[in-house]
């Protein structure tokens, strides 16, 4: 945590189908809990070839929409569905986006686009997302759900699908896991746990975000039930956006995410966003998820023309007022402060 990552560009951090469906467009699932790397396999598949032609709906939990800014450059067409999971509140309006999406194409809103991946939320139960297609008309003339795709993290992945039961059922309904960082951790524990919770979907492995982009596209072969009971959110999840008016020195960030990493890593579920450092021209990439820290990485610009840092952080048991309080005790004390 403490070494910067340099970057080679900044300066101090751097399928085919089944049977015949007519002209439905193919849908993905793409889910997986809060810090698996959703966001990364995604833009690397949308970098290819095979993902030429994708319109994306993202959802995210918390007030800042940090994944739908770090895709909407490589998406034709990425939709934000708001603040809370996908599974809870936003179904009717997954209906209406899709809709939109098909009605704006029509008219040369859009580009034309040939298939749609839904990113849920880290926190969703994908379950009401099947049944939807399952069960609205409407939706089933115009779209089929072509494969549900779960992301697993070797480093934390274990310990998550023991206290989640939102991240048990995103491995039930799977019909493809994808289980990254594996290059950091080892895999095996995680892999005969997932086996036991899914023991028909596919499981393959990613490194550094690589995988073969058909794994977006080509089928899965396991049965799914769509009518699994849906689990409540885990108990003491909060969210809270981090957003200093000005840049912050980076050993000012450093000391405070040290800190809270050394005394609640635990309950650091998820820390993710944009972050404006002195001395840097574009903003730094920060992530964090318990105790990992990822490298830090500074892009040339700010993607979506909001230079203001937003930090999202999804904790358990710590409050925005704590954080708050941290960082302005360290800035404080930081010399030349």
């Amino acid at each position: 945590m403490n070494q910067v990552f340099p970057s080679t560009t900044a300066s101090p951090f751097g399928r085919k189908l089944r049977r015949a469906r007519g002209a439905k467009v193919p849908v993905t699932v793409l889910t997986g809990f809060l810090g698996a790397g959703k966001t990364t396999l995604l833009k690397r598949f949308l970098e290819s070839p095979e993902g030429a032609g994708t319109a994306v709906v993202i959802n995210e939990f918390g007030e800042a929409g940090i994944d739908d800014a770090l895709v909407r450059s490589s998406a034709d067409e990425t939709v934000l569905l708001g603040n809370g999971c996908l599974c809870c509140v936003s179904r009717s309006d997954l209906q209406e986006t899709l809709r939109a999406l098909l009605i704006e194409r029509e008219r040369g809103e859009l580009p034309d686009f040939k298939r749609i991946v839904i990113e849920t939320s880290g926190l969703a139960d994908p379950s009401p997302i099947l049944q939807t297609f399952s069960t609205n008309r409407a939706l089933g003339d115009a779209f089929y759900l072509e494969l549900v795709l779960t992301v697993a993290d070797a480093a934390t992945g274990v310990k998550t699908l023991e206290w989640s039961s939102e991240a048990r059922k995103q491995a039930i309904l799977a019909d493809r896991i994808i289980i990254s960082k594996g290059d950091i951790a080892n895999s095996e524990a995680l892999r005969t746990q997932l086996r036991a919770l899914n023991a028909n979907a596919e499981i393959i492995e990613a490194a550094n975000g690589a995988i073969d982009p058909r794994s977006f596209t080509e089928p899965g072969d396991s049965e799914r039930n769509v009518f699994v009971a849906e689990a409540e959110h885990s108990d003491g999840l909060s969210s809270f956006v981090l957003a200093p008016d000005k840049p912050m020195a980076w050993k000012v960030w450093l000391r405070a995410m040290d800190t809270l990493m050394a005394l609640r890593g635990p309950d650091l579920v998820r820390v993710k966003g944009f972050l404006s450092v002195e001395g840097c021209s574009g903003p730094v990439v920060v992530q964090f998820v318990q105790h990992l820290a990822h490298p830090p990485v500074e892009l040339q610009a700010w993607p979506d023309g909001n230079e203001q840092s937003r930090v999202v952080f999804i904790t358990r048991g710590v409050t925005e007022h704590q954080v708050r309080d941290l960082f302005k005790a360290i800035a404080a004390l930081a010399p030349g402060k």
